[in-house]
């Protein structure tokens, strides 16, 4: 049986993808509800749903590369090719998302916008980084399993 921390993962995925899912469908309406006590959101409604529309889209990707990432995990064979490539899509969805949320800062600057802009850039180096390192470790295994 697997572990509690591995099952518990595989759950929070599950919620998290299914819930971004429905908040993402739900952008216009929340925006807009939100827009009666933040005139910012209401006056931006257009431009606030349109980038968190693909802010959200591209966070369900990598939920959704995660739990393709998972599920090799959860087979006992996680240093496969297909992992690699999920790892360097992950890195170009971040590096996206960072772009995105650049844009918001033509509309209004916050401290919470430059926090998740250099938030998801760091994700990205760190998914292009991994993408090499499982890549290096997928080149092992492959050379091994042919030794044997």
């Amino acid at each position: 049986m697997k572990d509690k921390l591995t099952v518990f993962t595989k759950y929070l995925l599950d919620v998290m993808f299914y819930a971004g899912i429905a908040v993402t469908l739900t952008l216009p309406v929340s925006i807009r509800f939100y827009g009666r006590y933040n005139p910012y959101f209401e006056k931006n409604w257009i431009p606030l749903v349109f980038l968190f529309g693909i802010s959200g889209v591209l966070a369900l990707l990598i939920i959704l590369e995660l739990r393709r990432m998972f599920r090799t995990v959860l087979e006992d064979d996680c240093f496969i090719r297909e992992n690699v490539v999920s790892l360097k899509r992950m890195g170009v969805y971040s590096f996206c998302i960072a772009a995105v949320t650049a844009c918001r800062l033509f509309l209004y600057i916050t401290p919470a916008v430059l926090v998740v802009i250099l938030v998801f850039v760091i994700a990205g180096l760190f998914s292009r980084v991994l993408a090499g390192v499982f890549d290096r470790a997928v080149s092992y295994k492959l050379e091994n399993d042919l030794t044997i």
